[in-house]
Order: structure tokens, then C-alpha cells, then sequence
């Protein structure tokens, strides 16, 4: 969009149109993923992903792009990343035996931060090549992950009873579930407080190696430590998720992360991409501690909606974390922003500690 307009402000519509979804759709999503057949879904979702993005390149090629057209492709992304991924983490347990489910999980969240990781580079040399390569790229990924979905042979939901109801009222029936179990209603609130955290330190990160002297490009190298310590930690999440207990992870966790902001202060032009990245080192032994414990509790049949509420709460504080921490920057700079999120981490890890439902958490 910068590239065919110049206009960062249609650049941000775009991005709007790609994380509104996530807002809108997630908890409709959770019910019509207990609804559907998963597999069925996942492959309807890529496939439409990948006809948008190759509508796309072929746009780019004939040279007629349209602003509308861009934010048509944004959107369906954004539809179909929450649809596929809902989806896709419902599925899991009938892919991989109950006990390999924290393995599983530390290698899905592995993977997240190795595309991480490349992603972005691989983007930015994709489209020096040409504006169409990227976006063609991007279509043919998507055809191969309908490609891969075809050859699963698993039924990725239990039996289902053929019973219509009420969009809303499926729903609410997740979100009654959810609420009721403890463990997952604390653990997921919690991550909605060191999530809004995390992610309000990103622009932090950026504004504080500016103030140092840091060029653009080594701004984007040094979140290549981001993606480097979650690849770490996806290393050693599946012996330390048979080591330690939940309430050990959860809190040890949050404490740790909450014990990493103030080294931002560090002098250094790389130490707040260094700090930051060593936050997301235990990220995949909570992934593989927490999630697998939600999926093991929950009834199939309501797997989908307690899903998408979870990612509701882990996600849905983003574009709000985003909005608060420009601000505090623009009006009262570095210093000032990272000491409020320095308490709202301290509040998070003691609730953590002192929690009921955390210090009765399963072994």
C-alpha cells in the first residue's frame, strides 16, 4: 500500500481491515468451528486466502491495482486467520497422542517464531525482486497448505449430534464453560495483562533504539532476537513441560518477564531488541503447559469456543496496547511508559502468585 500510494494512512486501513476480524468474528468463530467440520473449514479458508493474494499478484502484473482491491485481500486474511487458526488448535488432540500434546503445542509455537523470524526478511528481498513476487509467494504457500490438509487422514472433531441452535446461545455456552473452570478463566486473564504488555514494549523497543542512534535496518535486525528466543525456548519448552508444574510455569513466567523490563534501561543500542527477545523464551513452555492443559479439560464439542475465547483474551488487548503506549511515548517519552508497564507486569506476575485457582493448578 505505501508502495503503490505513499499514504501511511491507507497503509493503516489495510492493516485495520486484517486485525478487525480478530475482534469481530473470534467468539462466532469458536461456535461455527463446534459446528463445522474443521477440516473442511481450514481448507475452505486457505484455499480463499490463496485466490485473494493471486488476485492480488495478477492485479500488480496487468499494473491496474486498486486501493479497494487491497483492502478486499487484507480482510480476507484477516477472516480466514481467525477461522483457520480456531480451527487448527481445536484439532490438535485428535492429530497427536495426549501425551505428546505439550511437544506438539512447543512446536507449533516454534514454528510461529521461525516464520518470524524469516518472515519478514524473506517478505522484504521477495519484493525487491518485485512487487508481484511476494504476493504470489503468499498464494502458493496457501495452495500448499490446502495441499498438506488434503493428505491428513485424521477426523479432526469427535461425533457430533445433529442439533441447531442459536449462534448466541453457542456461544454463550462456551463463554458459561470457560468462566466456570478456574485455571483457565485465571490463566487466560493473565495472559491478557503480559500480552497488552508485550506488545506495548514493541514500540518501546523501537522509539528507545532510535533514541540511541540505531538506523532503520538494524531496528529491524534486532528483532531477530525476538524470533531467535522463542526458537530457544520451543528447544527446551517439552523438557520443561514434563519437569514443572502448571503453577510453577505460570508463574515463573510471568515473574521472569516482569523481571526483564527494567534491563531496558541497559545502555546499548542492541540490549532493548537483546531484552526483549529474551522475554519470549518461556512463551512456548506456557504454551505448552497451559494450552495443553485447556485442551485436555475441554469437551470436544465445545473445543472451538473455549479456543476462540482464550484468543480473544490473549489477542484482543493488542490494537488497545498499541493506542495506550503511543500515546504515554508521545506525552511523556521513554522513561515514564516503561515504569507503567513495568507495574501493570507486577501486578499481573503478584495476581499470579497470590491466585487461588494458579496455587490449586493440576501438577
Amino acid at each position: 500500500m505505501l508502495a503503490t500510494t505513499g499514504s501511511p494512512a491507507k497503509a493503516g486501513l489495510v492493516e485495520f481491515a486484517a486485525s478487525i476480524p480478530l475482534l469481530v468474528l473470534t467468539l462466532p468463530a469458536g461456535a461455527l468451528v463446534d459446528r463445522w467440520d474443521r477440516k473442511r473449514l481450514m481448507i475452505v479458508c486457505d484455499t480463499l486466502r490463496g485466490l485473494a493474494y493471486g488476485s492480488l499478484a495478477a492485479a500488480l502484473a496487468l499494473g491496474h491495482v486498486w486501493f479497494q482491491q487491497i483492502l478486499a485481500v487484507a480482510l480476507v486474511d484477516g477472516c480466514g486467520y481467525v477461522f483457520f487458526s480456531v480451527a487448527e488448535r481445536s484439532a490438535l488432540r485428535h492429530v497427536v497422542a495426549d501425551e505428546q500434546l505439550p511437544s506438539a503445542l512447543a512446536r507449533n509455537q516454534g514454528r510461529s517464531f521461525a516464520a518470524l523470524l524469516a518472515g519478514q526478511p524473506l517478505g522484504g528481498i521477495l519484493f525487491a525482486f518485485g512487487r508481484v513476487v511476494p504476493f504470489l509467494f503468499d498464494a502458493i504457500s496457501y495452495l500448499l497448505s490446502v495441499g498438506s490438509l488434503l493428505l491428513v487422514r485424521a477426523r479432526l472433531q469427535g461425533e457430533r449430534i445433529a442439533e441447531r441452535r442459536h449462534l448466541v446461545h453457542e456461544v454463550r455456552e462456551g463463554l458459561v464453560w470457560f468462566w466456570r473452570e478456574p485455571c483457565l478463566r485465571t490463566t487466560s486473564l493473565l495472559v491478557t495483562g503480559s500480552d497488552f504488555t508485550a506488545n506495548a514494549l514493541f514500540l518501546v523497543v523501537i522509539v528507545l533504539a532510535r533514541e540511541r542512534g540505531a538506523s532503520p535496518a538494524l531496528i529491524g535486525a534486532m528483532f531477530a532476537f525476538l524470533g531467535f528466543g522463542g526458537l530457544v525456548g520451543s528447544l527446551v519448552a517439552p523438557r520443561l513441560a514434563r519437569l514443572l508444574s502448571v503453577r510453577v510455569v505460570v508463574v515463573g513466567t510471568l515473574w521472569t518477564a516482569t523481571a526483564l523490563v527494567p534491563l531496558l534501561f541497559l545502555p546499548g543500542t542492541i540490549t532493548p531488541g537483546v531484552v526483549y527477545g529474551a522475554m519470549f523464551v518461556l512463551h512456548p513452555t506456557w504454551n505448552a503447559v497451559v494450552a495443553a492443559y485447556r485442551i485436555r479439560v475441554t469437551p470436544d464439542a465445545l473445543l472451538g469456543r473455549v479456543q476462540s475465547v482464550a484468543t480473544l483474551l490473549s489477542l484482543g488487548s493488542v490494537p488497545f496496547a498499541f493506542l495506550l503506549v503511543g500515546f504515554l511515548l508521545q506525552a511523556f517519552g521513554t522513561t515514564p511508559t516503561v515504569l507503567v508497564l513495568l507495574g501493570v507486569m507486577l501486578v499481573v506476575a503478584a495476581a499470579a502468585a497470590l491466585s487461588p485457582a494458579i496455587r490449586s493448578a493440576p501438577a
